[in-house]
């Protein structure tokens, strides 16, 4: 029996595999409202079969976006525009989950096939990017503007209603972005945190932010629908956050109400040399689930049925998320089902090529 096709029950959300679309940008968006291009992208993963299919890296606040062709959730027009999606994904018996997130001092950039450069505060489309210091990602980038205990308020209220307007689009699953050096993870680490307020230096003053977003988001979704958190287990540098934070972290995330732990690495700062293979950040979904006593999902350069079927089997991981692989192959987990002998209903219009 294979046990990356058995259903996974979180709270009332019951996922009918182990397989998940991992946040993948597509810079596409007007003002923040996805497109047919987001409608086909995602909605493809889920006639795919996958279990779970997450938004991208969704901005809370127009600052909040990583660059100015980002979906947002920051108005009711890109709710609306999220709801034809999220309806969607449905309708094929796959669950529809939004990353929310803020990219703090990673933000107004270009996209990746324009360079993927700093936009400058005072050129077209750019503006002044947060974070906890004034310390750019690039040296010679733009310098962001640390935060005021104001702009704080304002993020968790940000994360707060952009999770009321996921949940009121149709979306069942929300998942926080803490990881690959965006706003919270600037401030959990302490290669980005070099604050003297309550909000940097020890552990618990870094892990206060995160924290209070995920209590805020908690208080507005709903009772019986699962909260994810998006982690960068280790930043791959001496002095950086690394796994024992990850699994302090994972304990207090799980006291205030999350769900699981999406277990990524790296992107605090440029340069850092990662050592990059298969299943490269499984050990981490592993320590994290064992030490936390938390469902984890594993991630990075999973791409064969067998490879995951062996992180869930050997209980690293409670699920898998696939990015690349799905871009390559979006009926991957239909493809894996029938490598491992397993019958999963095909949607009727393609039951033919089965």
């Amino acid at each position: 029996m294979s046990r990356l096709f058995e259903p996974l029950q979180i709270r009332d959300t019951k996922f009918k595999n182990r397989i998940m679309v991992s946040p993948m940008c597509e810079y596409s968006a007007v003002d923040g409202v996805p497109t047919d291009w987001h409608l086909v992208h995602l909605g493809s993963r889920a006639v795919g079969g996958a279990a779970l299919v997450m938004t991208e890296a969704t901005g809370v606040s127009p600052e909040g976006r990583i660059s100015p062709v980002d979906t947002g959730i920051w108005n009711a027009q890109q709710a609306v525009a999220f709801g034809r999606i999220a309806a969607f994904i449905r309708s094929q018996d796959s669950v529809p989950g939004m990353q929310l997130a803020h990219a703090g001092r990673k933000a107004s950039t270009e996209v990746p096939w324009r360079g993927g450069k700093a936009i400058a505060p005072d050129a077209p489309n750019g503006w002044v990017p947060l974070a906890p210091v004034a310390a750019p990602f690039h040296p010679g980038d733009p310098i962001p503007r640390a935060m005021m205990a104001g702009d704080i308020e304002r993020v968790i209220s940000d994360f707060s209603a952009a999770a009321v307007r996921a949940r009121n689009a149709g979306f069942e699953v929300v998942e926080l972005h803490m990881a690959h050096g965006y706003l919270l993870h600037e401030f959990l680490s302490p290669i980005t945190n070099q604050r003297s307020d309550q909000y940097g230096g020890s552990l618990e003053n870094r892990m206060r932010l995160p924290i209070k977003v995920a209590e805020a988001v908690r208080a507005e979704w709903p009772a019986g629908q699962p909260l994810f958190v998006r982690i960068s287990a280790s930043d791959w540098i001496e002095g950086g956050w690394d796994i024992e934070s990850s699994i302090a972290l994972a304990r207090e995330l799980k006291r205030v109400g999350v769900d699981l732990i999406d277990c990524s690495s790296g992107g605090i700062a440029p340069g850092i040399k990662i050592p990059v293979g298969p299943g490269y950040q499984v050990p981490f979904a592993e320590a994290v689930r064992r030490e936390a006593a938390i469902a984890t999902v594993a991630v990075g350069l999973i791409t064969d049925v067998r490879q995951a079927e062996e992180i869930i089997e050997s209980g690293k991981a409670d699920a898998v998320m696939l990015a690349r692989q799905l871009l390559r192959d979006p009926y991957w987990p239909l493809h894996a089902a029938k490598e491992s002998g397993v019958d999963v209903p095909w949607p009727k219009q393609y039951e033919r090529a089965k």
